[in-house]
């Protein structure tokens, strides 16, 4: 999938080998709201956008892959299986590590709450665990790996075109399969900027901080609450990291994000290259068509 701010295409590698490409027009509620385009406010909404957009991708990928083994994925299969995962993630990511957190203080005999700093890194470092422990161990599963490559070859495309040299594959090859504007690097970000805000939020609200399983639940929904500034935050570092990715401080703060796409950003190899520029030309062509660069 690749999007520009006029247009948006999903390339599809079918099971008979074709490249069943979708392109459309894209108007962001940026630009339908100038107001949704200033600092601290974009981020949340350009995470909307992207979430909205990437389920609509995997359910045309899915669509496409179905067709010809005559199967039907219905709407309410989709909203189903996303539920599944939206539940997952905060039982795993969540509810889990703050849980773990509140208990770890009785190693110790110093019981931990929201309050202490410590509960918050000892949060922040379960929570990097398991999703490294989660990325890693999909990994293996030969459909998940597909998709990390597909992944890279986006990643391959765009640094081509940042490059400015011609989108086919013998220049598409000699990249690399990272790029420090990744949703991977995006990720990392938003847990070190949540172990700051929850650190200073919590002790500001004594009542959220007592420990019980009923206290952890609601502690884990304030949690999920506060992802909004955090993510205006996070989104902010990212884009300013992404302008600004000689200057060592940017290196640093993107360094664990680079890091990390070894796992989900694999080396792809010419068929799905080829899928990704088939995306990306399709969407600036439709740029060139409409004015754009």
């Amino acid at each position: 999938m690749m999007r520009s701010p006029r247009a948006l295409a999903v390339a599809v590698r079918r099971p008979d080998g074709t490249v069943l490409l979708r392109d459309e027009p894209f108007v962001s509620l940026g630009e339908r709201y100038p107001f949704l385009r200033k600092p601290l406010v974009r981020g949340p909404v350009i995470l909307w956008e992207a979430l909205v957009t990437g389920i609509r991708a995997l359910s045309f990928s899915a669509q496409a892959a179905s067709a010809e083994e005559e199967e039907n994925l219905g709407g309410g299969g989709l909203l189903l299986a996303l539920g599944g995962a939206f539940l997952l993630a905060f039982a795993l990511f969540g509810f889990l590590p703050h849980w773990l957190s509140s208990l770890a203080g009785h190693l110790t005999g110093h019981p931990l709450t929201p309050a202490d700093f410590s509960f918050h890194l000892i949060d922040g470092l379960l929570k990097l665990c398991f999703i490294l422990l989660y990325i890693w161990g999909i990994s293996f599963l030969r459909e998940i790996r597909r998709v990390f490559q597909y992944h890279g070859a986006e990643h391959k495309s765009i640094c081509t075109y940042e490059a400015g040299e011609p989108l086919d594959l013998e220049h598409a090859r000699r990249h690399g399969t990272c790029h420090p504007r990744c949703g991977t690097s995006f990720l990392l970000v938003v847990l070190l900027v949540s172990l700051v805000v929850f650190s200073v939020f919590f002790p500001l609200v004594p009542r959220l901080t007592k420990t019980g399983l009923v206290n952890n639940l609601i502690q884990v929904l304030v949690k999920v609450a506060l992802m909004f500034p955090i993510v205006a935050l996070a989104y902010e570092i990212i884009r300013w990291g992404g302008r600004h990715s000689d200057s060592f401080l940017a290196r640093i703060l993107l360094w664990p994000g680079l890091f990390t796409q070894r796992l989900t950003a694999l080396e792809p190899d010419d068929s799905m290259l080829e899928v990704a520029l088939t995306a990306l030309n399709a969407v600036l062509s439709r740029e060139r068509q409409s004015g754009g660069h």
